[in-house]
């Protein structure tokens, strides 16, 4: 199963890279790491934070925040009330932006002929938000827009979710297998399929992708939840001009 990969570049430049202090791979013995493992969830990143007392971490279930020694947990968003930003989305962006990387051979696309942009959107099958944004598939690619699709079975790992997308995956051709269950045909059993929508799952998780759709833009922003063509279109002309 692929790593995910966090590139140290893009660490340089992330919102945690503060002047006195830079990123720090995690050691195995690291109370937070080691802490953190008992709980089921991957410490990848070490970071400072902006609140003193208090480390960033990347983890394979999204950022989170630690006391050094590991002993507090704090889960949730950090904004800064001075310049407005969401600080931990802004974390979030550039380890979105390389995780996706790893995954574009593994992605169903659907191309623009004009392309101008494009979106990853972690999907499900029975999703009606996600059906109803995949209706709207041929505005968004006469908008330019290029669609490239991600699984996320929103039941986990279990259940006709999962087969269904693991199915469509590995459909001879997905574009039309996609579709079709998206309108809510059955899908086809494939014998022998070894499709990675788990680690599509996974990588999404570490996202903080909890639902379905989930559209993540070029810089790596997420748009949790629908959005209709020309919405996407303007948010996107908008991160492309700033």
């Amino acid at each position: 199963m692929k790593k995910l990969m966090l590139a140290g570049a893009m660490l340089c430049t992330s919102i945690s890279a503060f002047a006195n202090g830079v990123a720090v791979a995690p050691d195995a013995n690291d109370p937070i790491v080691t802490k953190f493992a008992t709980l089921g969830v991957t410490v990848k990143q070490i970071n400072p934070s902006p609140v003193a007392g208090l480390k960033e971490l990347i983890t394979n279930k999204g950022v989170l925040y630690a006391s050094p020694d590991g002993q507090f947990l704090m889960q949730g968003t950090l904004i800064d009330l001075n310049n407005r930003n969401n600080l931990t989305e802004q974390a979030l962006n550039g380890v979105r932006v390389e995780g996706i990387k790893e995954y574009e051979d593994s992605m169903i696309v659907y191309k623009a002929p004009n392309e101008k942009h494009s979106i990853t959107v972690f999907t499900d099958i029975s999703c009606g938000y996600c059906r109803k944004l995949h209706r709207e598939l041929d505005d968004l690619l006469d908008e330019g827009i290029t669609v490239k699709y991600l699984a996320f079975p929103r039941g986990g790992l279990q259940g006709s979710g999962y087969a269904d997308l693991m199915n469509v995956w590995c459909a001879k051709d997905q574009q039309e297998a996609l579709t079709e269950a998206k309108s809510g045909a059955d899908t086809k059993v494939i014998a022998g399929c070894n499709a990675p929508v788990a680690e599509h799952y996974q990588l999404g998780q570490s996202f903080g992708i909890s639902g379905t759709p989930a559209i993540v833009l070029e810089d790596g922003t997420m748009i949790p939840g629908y959005q209709p063509a020309a919405a996407l279109k303007a948010a996107l002309d908008a991160n492309k001009a700033s």
